[in-house]
């Protein structure tokens, strides 16, 4: 078997044409791979790319893309999960020739435009109704319809700026339209990143094939959503429901690559008609808002009173025009299947032109003849709920095979659509094209369905993505009903004769303003980075110790086994941090025992696989802030090889690579400030309970020395001091020097630093009460002797760290329902 490192260029070739000869000979020809034509050289070249890197093996190319997706940080959440999972990428992209492409791009375009019309029409003169174009049962059956929008013309003058199509290939290559997503189309993000794993696993393709780029897209919808606000250099934010929604790793991306702050609910307010974000500098005054929220929450005063994701008020702030939200608050009522059946008479009716890219046939049953066609035809039906919502014999509100069904449910449902025949629609039943995928004996066909993307430029018009991504069924039959969701996910690659230009979102010019300040933090980020940084810190501490229980039970003075005090101190250290119930006894099973339990109970909140969880927790949330190795590093599995030392240095070491990253890979913005500023607080913290254990005034040389080991200043301590080991010095070199990054001093020290630099809210000059307690904290410390360092100033110390974390939170992270801050806003 050839693998990618050995595979030459000829035969890379000779393995292509054998897969694609393979693939013709049991594939019918209705599969995208005929549709190029045996003269287009496309798939070939695909092919070509793939054998070159992986040789013969295509399962090992499968495996490639799945490590490059999950490089990228790509994943989504199954409903009701705690975990993400991996995002299910082929190796193998859909390739579709630009001629064809531009096809269903124009259709795609017309379709966004027809959508607008009648949007504006149903929240607007309602024309369409009164001319008995479109039943009124259309509107007020509908969840989606929102009457408190209701002759509100938007701001930006559209309803719709960002609009998903989901498209299907019929056998004889026709593309056709499966349903329209609106509300808060997803997927653009994952098609991007396909594209980002694909364009390093077949780096060599995009010259190849001349393959269309994304960033022209992503620029235009961001430059096409600036262009709908009011300022000049407008804020505009991401606004998501949380880290549950199981499309939080793909908002996540597009915020980081877009430039949008990711921002929940709980950031946002609303005073006098407009939109503000908590930050840390005060409130800020935001433009526009892309949100992923369902619109009936996304306003609690104007819709559902119980939502806990929306921003109470936003409805008022955009009939003042004072706020640009896309899509638009009931846009999703064409989403309906039921709307499908009106839409050819539609466009005619609104455009003068017939639909470039036909509807699958749909017949509403709130309409009598088409109720009597659908009971007619049943077994050749597709039976789903007219407004995407549950009925009485769609439960789940998932459609259903009129074939499928037995003689007493079809009796049933027979009865149902006499009773309320507007609850359903008959659709015919598709069958869709094939691609190939790799499957456990190499290629094979699977059905495929494609999800597009147009958003809409500064001059009105749309801009559709090059692309989109692809779901491929996990079985065989071509079906769309049987295929559901997929199982994979390809990237969608169009290509051309032609090459095509580098485009990323860069400026082409030079007029862009420069700026050193990264933008602004919301409360809740920082919030979130200050716990990161604690709880990296405590895990990293209490690995410290749970290291010295296991591995450093020999003196390093005098080779005899630590005293039984010693051990003593660092078991009450553990216990004291709530990771573990005291031991039954100080011998070696019992200590073996209850470290393995401070380090991997699930039962407590304190253990370090529960701080590891915390810590995990607050990443997921932060993707749009930190880098993708810190990402890689918190979502990696606890360490379980080995014996329990051999784990827990595997696990610190994984703490050190992330204080690694944090040091050197975060810039120094207010973002890495509350970072290190969580970090400095709990070192500073962990350090006062360790000079408390074996800093006491009757401290043996083997406390003296474990105090030095859990400081990691041993190494320090033997450069300064030759004359062996002692209190006093071994105090002030891990409480009292400035220069030991280790110690309290230092800490302090950069806590006082980054607290001067943090924005201020008052313009009185005078210091607020988190840089008074850091003064002070820094005042007793820079003054403070080490013979002098007894329990009690220790204790002062640690209150008056406590205190500060306190005054910090307060002023700087969002506190309970707490509607504004009272005093200092900032209003920009």
């Amino acid at each position: 078997m050839a693998s990618a490192a050995t595979t030459s260029t000829n035969d890379a070739a000779a393995i292509a044409a054998r897969w694609v000869a393979d693939y013709r000979a049991a594939t019918p020809a209705t599969d995208m791979l005929y549709a190029a034509g045996r003269d287009d050289p496309a798939w070939t070249a695909l092919f070509e790319e793939l054998a070159g890197r992986s040789g013969d093996d295509l399962a090992s190319a499968r495996e490639r893309a799945q490590r490059h997706a999950e490089d990228i940080g790509t994943g989504f959440r199954i409903a009701g999960e705690g975990e993400e999972r991996p995002w299910p990428l082929s190796p193998v992209p859909l390739l579709i020739a630009r001629a064809e492409w531009d096809a269903i791009a124009a259709g795609v375009a017309q379709r966004a435009d027809l959508l607008e019309a009648v949007l504006a029409d149903c929240y607007g003169e309602q024309k369409l109704v009164s001319g008995g174009n479109i039943p009124a049962a259309l509107l007020t059956g509908s969840p989606h319809f929102l009457r408190p929008m209701m002759g509100l013309s938007p701001p930006g003058g559209y309803h719709l700026n960002f609009v998903a199509v989901d498209l299907c290939r019929g056998p004889a290559g026709e593309w056709r339209v499966l349903a329209d997503q609106l509300r808060a189309p997803v997927g653009a993000g994952y098609a991007l990143e396909n594209r980002l794993a694909m364009s390093r696993m077949l780096g060599g393709l995009q010259t190849r094939l001349n393959i269309e780029r994304h960033a022209p897209f992503f620029a235009a919808f961001r430059d096409g959503l600036s262009a709908r606000c009011r300022r000049a250099e407008p804020r505009i934010v991401l606004l998501t429901p949380g880290r549950f929604t199981p499309s939080y790793a793909e908002q996540a991306h597009l915020a980081r690559y877009l430039g949008f702050p990711l921002v929940e609910g709980g950031d946002l307010a609303v005073l006098d008609d407009r939109v503000y974000l908590r930050t840390v500098a005060g409130l800020k005054r935001v433009d526009a808002l892309w949100h992923r929220v369902d619109p009936r929450l996304i306003d609690p005063l104007a819709f559902d009173s119980h939502s806990g994701v929306g921003v109470p008020g936003l409805v008022d702030a955009m009939a003042a025009d004072e706020v640009v939200v896309t899509n638009s608050p009931g846009a999703g009522m064409l989403e309906a299947p039921a709307f499908a059946a009106f839409l050819p008479r539609l466009s005619t009716r609104l455009t003068g032109e017939e639909l470039r890219l036909a509807n699958i046939a749909t017949w509403w049953c709130g309409q009598e003849r088409e109720r009597a066609d659908v009971a007619g035809d049943l077994s050749n039906m597709l039976i789903a709920p007219a407004f995407g919502v549950p009925t009485n014999m769609l439960p789940d509100g998932a459609a259903l095979l009129g074939s499928d069904l037995s003689e007493a449910q079809r009796a049933a449902l027979l009865a149902d659509l006499e009773r309320r025949p507007q609850d359903y629609v008959g659709r015919e039943v598709v069958r869709l094209s094939t691609m190939p995928v790799v499957g456990d004996s190499g290629l094979t066909a699977r059905p495929f369905t494609l999800r597009v993307f147009a958003a809409r430029r500064p001059d009105g018009g749309w801009h559709v993505l090059p692309g989109g991504f692809a779901q491929i069924g996990e079985h065989a039959d071509e079906r769309a009903a049987v295929m559901g969701e997929g199982s994979w996910s390809a990237d969608v690659v169009i290509y051309g004769p032609e090459p095509v230009a580098p485009v990323t979102l860069l400026s082409s010019d030079d007029t862009t303003q420069l700026r050193r300040n990264p933008g602004t933090l919301p409360s809740r980020v920082a919030d979130n980075l200050f716990w990161l940084g604690r709880y990296l810190e405590r895990g990293e501490a209490l690995l410290g110790l749970i290291r010295s229980l296991l591995g450093h039970s020999i003196s390093a003075d005098t080779g005899a086994a630590l005293s039984p005090d010693t051990v003593q101190q660092l078991v009450n250290l553990v216990v004291q941090k709530g990771a573990a119930p005291p031991p039954p006894s100080l011998n070696r099973a019992d200590l073996s025992h209850f470290a393995r339990t401070a380090m991997e109970s699930d039962e407590g909140w304190y253990s370090v696989r529960a701080i590891n969880r915390q810590a995990r927790g607050i990443g997921a949330i932060s993707r749009d802030r930190l880098s993708a190795d810190m990402i890689r590093l918190l979502d990696a599995p606890f360490p379980m090889k080995g014996g329990a030392l051999d784990r827990a240095g595997s696990a610190q070491r994984r703490y050190y690579a992330l204080a690694g990253l944090g040091a050197e890979h975060l810039g120094r913005t207010d973002a890495w400030r509350f970072h290190d500023l969580g970090r400095r607080i709990e070192r500073a913290m962990s350090a006062i309970r360790a000079i408390g254990a074996f800093g006491r005034p009757q401290a043996t040389s083997d406390d003296l020395s474990t105090l030095l080991d859990l400081a990691d200043s041993q190494i320090s301590y033997r450069q300064r001091y030759l004359t062996g080991i002692a209190r006093v010095p071994v105090l002030d070199l891990v409480a009292l020097d400035p220069g030991n990054p280790r110690g309290i001093a230092y800490q302090v020290s950069a806590i006082a630093e980054h607290l001067a630099r943090l924005p201020v809210l008052s313009d009185d000059g005078l210091a607020e009460p988190q840089q008074a307690h850091a003064a002070e904290l820094s005042a007793i410390v820079s003054i403070a002797q080490a013979a002098a360092l007894d329990e009690s100033r220790l204790a002062e110390i640690g209150n008056r760290l406590g205190s500060l974390s306190d005054a910090i939170a307060r002023r700087y992270f969002l506190q309970g329902s707490e509607p504004l801050r009272a005093a200092g806003l900032v209003l920009a």
